[in-house]
């Protein structure tokens, strides 16, 4: 999403596009239902903590280590292979986001490297920095064309001063910008999937539409497929009012089917302390 000539709010410009309004009424609805559900006021801790486990596992699903829910519970240990370390990884940063809220507001690069110092655990020489010129990118899943560095260092810039700047856009349209912008770009070497998901969630806890972290937008985007994601990935890299609405649209449906998982898991347990 390129910022250069853009008006004063272009985030909030977006959420005017056809459909996106619905869009974030939707997901407004049904993040309310979890909220309001009895099990929340009582154990909303625990359905925090089955959230961020169950989000971790469909981050990690989307960046090629699809295991079984009850898999990557019982895992203690994720050292071991390829796909046990992208666990591993979306796990320290489904823990990590709730600890940088603070410092997204007023640096979200300083963020964003930390996030990829996190994922990267000691498996990317190049952690913690933007990729520069002439520097790979393993990032298998997304096969746009690759900005080279010096766009890279400038949408970055962009980006993070619109979120500086804060504005009166909907946290829908923010999370999805800052999504969508992080895959087109891979502005990391490794993990740029798993960053981008974790800053979405952030997106969606700091603007206080989930502050409690309880609707997994992973989990919906895994639901929805590996294919839908990239599909709506492509639009949005089109640029056009509407691939911009057909990824915003795509995310609120991901936060959606989260917030369907968490009104699930607060189902079970009443049914079990009944």
């Amino acid at each position: 999403m390129s910022t250069s000539g853009a008006t004063a709010d272009p985030l909030a410009a977006l959420g005017s596009l056809p459909g996106v309004a619905d869009s974030v009424a939707s997901v407004r609805k049904a993040v309310d239902r979890v909220y309001g559900h009895r099990i929340m006021r009582r154990r909303s801790n625990e359905i925090t903590s089955e959230a961020a486990l169950r989000g971790a596992r469909g981050s990690a699903a989307l960046s090629g280590a699809d295991w079984a829910l009850e898999e990557v519970r019982r895992r203690g240990d994720f050292s071991g292979d390829d796909e046990a370390r992208v666990v591993g990884a979306a796990l320290r940063l489904t823990a990590e986001s709730g600890q940088l809220l603070s410092i997204w507001r007023q640096s979200p690069l300083r963020v964003l490297a930390r996030l990829h110092l996190v994922a990267a655990a000691g498996h990317d020489t190049r952690v913690g920095r933007p990729r520069q010129a002439g520097e790979p990118v393993d990032e298998p899943l997304v096969e746009l064309p690759l900005p080279d560095a010096d766009e890279v260092a400038g949408r970055l810039d962009g980006l993070a001063r619109l979120v500086v700047a804060g504005g009166s856009a909907p946290a829908l349209v923010t999370a999805a910008v800052v999504h969508g912008e992080l895959l087109a770009l891979r502005p990391f070497g490794t993990h740029n999937g798993l960053v981008a998901r974790a800053a979405e969630r952030i997106v969606l806890i700091g603007s206080g539409l989930d502050p409690k972290s309880v609707c997994p937008a992973e989990v919906g985007h895994a639901e929805q497929g590996r294919s839908a994601y990239t599909a709506a990935l492509d639009a949005y890299a089109s640029g056009t009012p509407e691939g911009m609405a057909e990824w915003i649209a795509h995310c609120g449906r991901a936060i959606e089917l989260g917030a369907r998982e968490s009104t699930a898991v607060c189902e079970a347990l009443q049914r079990g302390a009944a």
